[in-house]
């Protein structure tokens, strides 16, 4: 492993005449995981910086690449500035850091820099108030019920962190949008988008189980874990394969999209343990274990790298891999066994040793054989995100057999 220099982190002192904002040293991180995510956002924050406050660009280097995860045509295209969906996952892994940490400059990153950039998606002229796809200042764009769902699950993070009832109140905002967004056609799950209301998509179904536990969990309101629950059950019983991974959408026909992505079966891991915790029913710990089985087997493959074996991910979506881990973290923070956050961690030493551009970002690729004309936004906050997160735990990785790489590939 290399020496790293210690590093620092933010304080963002925001002066609108002065171009990017000011990176201030303040204190150590406690680890190498916090280390690396520091560093990863410092870089983040000064090769995607727009000159606005809070707000990024979608790639470096800055290019106009169509942004392929939307619905509609996306027409904005010279100067455009990142979407929501990509911009709140630094957010996110500002939170992780900021929770393995407790750096008040990562505290001051999240309320005076990113906060304040991501109000520029709030709509408030439709009803319910929710966050549009891109910045309100252009007009309407669409509404997606998942991007919600994530600003409400970093809002809860954040009100853990300040206990700030302010940020569980926008908490609430985000869950009388999702609200709206649920019928009784094809049972009683989520749409994915305001607008186009055509199918019911794991992504916003599962991730909403997620956050109706966090707000179970910080109010006590048993309301949240009923309707946890129905969403719960209505995306197993559609969407759940044999083998415990979940499929990714179903249309209002009945026609189930059976593509697996590794986000989707990570949120109805994480959910899965959210539920045990708060019901006692082993029924969810038993679906916590086989999705947990049967996940890195099907989303990851085995590497041989000098003396130990990585499991490297197949889809070069960072972002997904990162919801992945989540999932993984809450189990661990049931059962206490590292043997699955022990694989992340090969896989992020990977990317850290063999996937770092000069610019200190990181190839999609974790072993930098094939190389980007630019990065994504997105990918950068995930790979933070996992280095915060996994910095969060006391995990011990060097040496170790990876049994799992094995029995998936026996």
């Amino acid at each position: 492993m290399k020496n790293l220099i210690i590093f620092v982190f933010i304080l963002f002192v925001v002066l609108f005449s002065c171009g990017r904002p000011t990176v201030v040293v303040e204190e150590e991180p406690e680890n190498e995981q916090a280390i690396r995510a520091s560093m990863l956002l410092d870089s983040l924050l000064k090769y995607y910086d727009s000159g606005r406050l809070g707000l990024f660009y979608e790639h470096y280097p800055h290019v106009s690449a169509s942004a392929t995860y939307l619905l509609s045509n996306d027409t904005v295209q010279n100067g455009r500035l990142a979407y929501l969906w990509p911009s709140s996952g630094v957010w996110s892994a500002a939170n992780a850091l900021w929770k393995a940490t407790g750096d008040t400059s990562v505290q001051q990153l999240v309320e005076y820099v990113l906060l304040p950039g991501l109000s520029s998606y709030l709509d408030t002229t439709r009803h319910p108030v929710a966050y549009q796809s891109y910045l309100s200042e252009y007009g309407h764009s669409d509404r997606f019920y998942d991007d919600n769902i994530w600003l409400g699950i970093d809002f809860l993070e954040t009100y853990r962190l300040t206990n700030n009832p302010c940020y569980l109140g926008w908490a609430r905002t985000i869950w009388t949008f999702l609200m709206s967004g649920r019928d009784k056609i094809k049972s009683e799950g989520l749409y994915w988008c305001e607008q186009q209301k055509n199918t019911k998509n794991c992504c916003s179904n599962a991730p909403a189980v997620v956050f109706a536990l966090r707000l179970f969990e910080f109010t006590g309101d048993s309301s949240f874990l009923r309707t946890g629950c129905r969403l719960y059950h209505f995306t197993q019983g559609t969407l759940q394969d044999s083998d415990g991974l979940y499929f990714d959408k179903v249309t209002l026909d009945g026609v189930i999209d059976r593509s697996k992505f590794a986000y989707n079966s990570g949120q109805m891991l994480q959910a899965s343990v959210l539920l045990y915790r708060a019901t006692g029913d082993m029924f969810y710990r038993r679906e916590a274990d086989r999705i947990a089985s049967a996940a890195l087997p099907f989303f990851a493959e085995s590497v041989q790298r000098e003396k130990d074996t990585v499991r490297l991910f197949r889809s070069r979506d960072v972002w997904f891999t990162a919801l992945l881990l989540r999932g993984y973290a809450e189990l661990y923070r049931l059962d206490n066994n590292p043997k699955y956050l022990q694989i992340f961690e090969r896989y992020l030493n990977c990317a850290w040793e063999h996937g770092r551009y000069a610019s200190g970002l990181l190839n999609s690729d974790p072993l930098g054989l094939r190389r980007e004309d630019s990065q994504w936004l997105l990918s950068q906050a995930a790979y933070a995100e996992m280095f915060a997160l996994l910095a969060q735990f006391d995990i011990e990785t060097k040496q170790q057999i990876d049994t799992i790489c094995k029995e998936g590939n026996s």
